[in-house]
């Protein structure tokens, strides 16, 4: 095991109410929550799930994890999420 610490890679959290169930355009962009910046998938992954069970009765609402490490160096591949 390395002394390094895990590299930082971002992943946001967003979500709000869908204009219809087989897309991904928000109804209302100015409702849209930004829920948080996270330095990592299984960080952000916690705090998504929680934000959908929280509104599993709204059909229309949804949130996203946002890759924002792919984002800021798209030339660099990357394998870990």
């Amino acid at each position: 095991m390395s002394d390094q610490p895990a590299k930082q890679l971002l992943h946001l959290v967003i979500g709000g109410e869908l204009t219809s169930l087989e897309g991904v355009e928000f109804k209302d962009l100015s409702k849209v929550e930004m829920v948080g910046v996270y330095p990592n998938y299984a960080s952000a992954y916690t705090v998504w799930k929680a934000k959908a069970q929280q509104t599993v009765d709204n059909a229309q609402m949804r949130y996203f994890i946002v890759h924002l490490h792919r984002l800021l160096d798209p030339d660099k591949p990357d394998k870990r999420d």
